[in-house]
């Protein structure tokens, strides 16, 4: 399964954007991470890559504004660190 795929198949992570082909590998890692279950995330990470997500991930949160939620900051800063 490709992103583009992934993306159109799961409306209810992307709700707000209108073009749906056109969405960045970063929003997407953030809204997976963010508002995704189980399923989304092992899915995610099997079409990019666990080190990818990661890498995202780390510099997510390194920026002065953060979208991710507390909980999902501290919970995938563990897991990327003890898996990635």
């Amino acid at each position: 399964m490709s992103l583009k795929n992934f993306i159109k198949n799961r409306p209810y992570l992307f709700w707000y954007i209108k073009n749906k082909e056109n969405v960045s590998l970063e929003t997407a890692v953030e809204q997976v991470l963010n508002f995704g279950d189980f399923k989304d995330v092992k899915l995610l990470l099997k079409i990019i890559g666990l080190k990818k997500a990661a890498a995202i991930f780390r510099r997510q949160i390194k920026k002065k504004r953060c979208n991710y939620r507390p909980e999902i900051k501290n919970y995938f800063s563990l897991y990327f660190n003890c898996y990635a």
